[in-house]
């Protein structure tokens, strides 16, 4: 298991392991996040994994479906866990 403070290798040096840190907390916000909120959010994590700002043309249906699918898996996720937690 990566420490939060062991940086992670690759060409920018600047994030340590954990979460990208313009990705912001979802779970429990009043009002509910809006859908762009959740596809921000996926858009950022599908950035963040896979190292591609905007990807080429022929990796940008790839990186579109993930970002599309992390969305709606984090849409079902909200929905099912309990804010009161």
């Amino acid at each position: 298991m990566v420490s939060r403070t062991t940086a992670i290798p690759g060409p920018t040096n600047c994030y340590h392991a954990g979460m990208c840190r313009s990705i912001k907390t979802l779970r429990g916000q009043q009002p509910p996040p809006t859908s762009d909120e959740v596809a921000a959010a996926a858009l950022q994590y599908v950035r963040k994994i896979s190292g591609y700002r905007s990807p080429s043309k022929k990796n940008a249906e790839a990186f579109d479906s993930a970002v599309a699918d992390i969305a709606a898996v984090t849409h079902r996720l909200l929905q099912a866990v309990d804010v009161r937690e």
